[in-house]
């Protein structure tokens, strides 16, 4: 029986551990903390699924393969976690970001629409079109339960025979040496050790030099009932990085920043919002929204994201057998389900991860996700 150890309990960390399992291997977890808390990235109480990623084929695919790799995890959970309300896309240029994804979902066979900027107002109770050239709309997009989504499998994992040890682990200090070091000393060693460690993994391996952890602002505002998801869309202004979502589970309407934030340290940073970016999401709400700019904010949490300069992620051997899978960039929770399959085959010896994903220079550039820009 092949074996494994995964370091760190975040949703790509679950997901490959319950993957792996499934596939009969022995499989150990190790997370300082527990799974889906708070200061994971994976514990944001929703994350967005949607399939456009601009040009992007692979990204793009993925995403749309993930999404029943959602719908299977809740068939064997028994648990609705994905909520399929629909996503619009406010396309600013007429031939920008939205145009080259909406190219690059019809060469997918992804479903999608053209709409103009009055038919996408008629999708929420109040709505602005300024500066919005047209919609694009993708159907099978939504909203998942993120932190939620984290414990379940977990718990699927636990189910399928997966150890959950809760300790700090460290890099085994000799190479070649397949295991990792617990903070009382034991060492676990295996066929694969894989360090989905999330903003850990630059204090893990500073080495690497190419990760950013920033200050992610959330902000969820009480509504009227007519803003409940599924009854209204998820919706992302791409040019503006703002995106949000109607109400889920009485935790009011997300309205928030997709900008990176500031420097951040995961463990010990502060997890109160700031007032600046309270600010920043109100302006949006007063443009697009003009009828909530003075909404209550109901709910608030700092998350954040893990970027590398180009956005595309880290699946990298660091040494033989030892695997770094990392720098999710923010757009990495959607794909976990395909992500676990294609990790699966990469410890399998069945696949090579693309060329993108190495330890090679990288040029910085946004897209993925977002403009990197805002007004």
């Amino acid at each position: 029986m092949k074996s494994a150890v995964v370091v760190g309990a975040g949703i790509w960390g679950v997901s490959l551990a319950w993957k792996l399992a499934e596939l009969g291997w022995r499989v150990t977890v190790v997370e300082q903390h527990h799974p889906g808390h708070v200061r994971q990235a994976s514990a944001g109480e929703t994350r967005l699924i949607r399939a456009a990623h601009g040009t992007d084929e692979w990204y793009t695919r993925m995403a749309w393969t993930a999404r029943t790799g959602w719908r299977e995890i809740e068939r064997r959970a028994g648990e609705e976690l994905f909520i399929e309300a629909g996503l619009v896309w406010f396309a600013r240029d007429a031939d920008g970001w939205e145009r080259a994804s909406a190219r690059t979902l019809a060469e997918a066979g992804i479903p999608h629409e053209m709409w103009e900027p009055e038919r996408a107002g008629r999708m929420f109770p109040d709505f602005s079109a300024d500066g919005v050239e047209f919609a694009l709309w993708e159907p099978g997009a939504g909203v998942v339960r993120a932190r939620r989504s984290v414990q379940v499998l977990a718990g699927l994992a636990r189910a399928a025979g997966v150890e959950f040890v809760r300790a700090r682990a460290l890099p085994y200090p000799k190479p070649g040496m397949r295991g990792v070091v617990l903070d009382g000393g034991e060492v676990l060693a295996a066929d694969r050790v894989v360090w989905a460690s999330g903003a850990w993994m630059p204090e893990v391996f500073p080495e690497i030099g190419k990760l950013e952890v920033t200050k992610q602002d959330t902000f969820h505002f009480g509504v009227p009932a007519a803003w409940t998801a599924p009854r209204v869309p998820a919706w992302v202004d791409y040019d503006l990085s703002a995106y949000g979502h109607g109400d889920i589970d009485g935790t009011g309407m997300k309205a928030t920043s997709d900008a990176e934030g500031e420097p951040y340290d995961p463990e010990n940073g502060s997890r109160a919002v700031s007032a600046s970016s309270e600010r920043m999401s109100r302006a949006y709400l007063a443009r697009r929204f003009p009828s909530l700019a003075a909404a209550p904010v109901v709910f608030t949490q700092v998350c954040q994201y893990i970027s590398t300069p180009d956005g595309n992620w880290i699946i990298a051997e660091v040494d033989d057998g030892v695997w770094l899978l990392g720098g999710d960039s923010g757009h990495g929770f959607k794909h976990a389900p395909a992500l676990a399959d294609y990790m699966a085959a990469i410890l399998s010896d069945k696949e090579e991860p693309e060329a993108r994903f190495g330890l090679h220079d990288r040029t910085w550039a946004r897209g993925l996700r977002t403009s990197g820009q805002t007004e």
